[in-house]
């Protein structure tokens, strides 16, 4: 479908967004000094996105995009034809990519706000908390039964996002590929011991 004035005016606003809360984060954005700094007002910005709050979640969305080596990651993880445990560590070298640490940031930042202000970022946290999930739980196998592999993902995804922080705080890249190397061992052993048991 052809895209309207409104939506080719929306689109630029929220690539306009994305440029601004990578750059400034979203701790001191107001839509008034957003606004301006795109070359809007607030009244716009609430007429195409509604709120503050899902226009942020929709910028985290635009911005995430930006970021390719990031999405690589689940590309890694579904490639069955790998084993496991190499795709777990190859996945990270995507997810840690050190291009990847603006979105990061940022993620982190809206993250830390939705986690304090229940009610306002509800579609931003509902997607952090099942989505990535959802994918690499599809990514371990089809022998692997599906409450192995939930608790297998969950453990990966929270892996993967401690030390997307450690690498924030720290920057050590080495000490974040080492705990990796040695939980993915761990993460591919039990998902191959919950198959064989699965088939058994």
């Amino acid at each position: 479908m052809p895209d309207t004035p409104a939506l080719s005016e929306r689109g630029r606003l929220l690539r306009l967004t994305a440029d601004y809360v990578l750059e400034h984060g979203v701790a001191d954005l107001t839509l008034r000094k957003l606004g301006s700094a795109i070359g809007t007002n607030n009244r716009m910005l609430l007429y195409y996105f509604g709120s503050k709050e899902e226009l942020i979640t929709a910028a985290l969305a635009e911005a995430s995009g930006r970021f390719p080596i990031l999405s690589e990651a689940f590309v890694i993880m579904d490639d069955q034809m790998r084993p496991l445990r190499e795709r777990i560590t190859a996945a990270w070298d995507a997810v840690a990519a050190a291009e990847n640490l603006p979105f990061h940031r940022t993620f982190f930042e809206v993250l830390g706000l939705a986690a304090h202000q229940r009610g306002r970022f509800d579609s931003f946290l509902g997607s952090v908390g099942s989505e990535w999930r959802e994918q690499l739980a599809a990514s371990l196998g089809g022998g692997v039964p599906k409450a192995a592999a939930d608790d297998l993902a969950r453990e990966l995804v929270a892996l993967w996002r401690g030390l997307q922080l450690d690498l924030i705080t720290s920057g050590d890249r080495a000490g974040t590929d080492r705990v990796i190397a040695s939980a993915a061992e761990s993460i591919a052993r039990r998902a191959a011991t919950a198959a064989a048991a699965s088939g058994s």
